[in-house]
């Protein structure tokens, strides 16, 4: 799987609130040169918000299991 897919299913999970977890994740797993390849801002952009839209979601979800 290239970076960018990994990039892209990690910030999907919604256990990463950011970019930045999901670059330290990709570094923990493996994958090499992530700063160059997530240089684009368009690209960090978009992880940004998939990363707090799906981040905020699962909080919600796991509020809502607890009650």
């Amino acid at each position: 799987m290239s970076t960018f897919e990994r990039a892209y299913q990690l910030a999907r999970t919604g256990l990463f609130a950011d970019v930045a977890a999901v670059k330290a994740r990709l570094e923990a797993d493996g994958y090499r040169a992530i700063d160059t390849l997530l240089a684009s801002r368009s690209i960090r952009d978009h992880l940004a918000a998939i990363c707090a839209a799906t981040y905020s979601a699962a909080e919600l979800e796991s509020t809502a299991r607890r009650a």
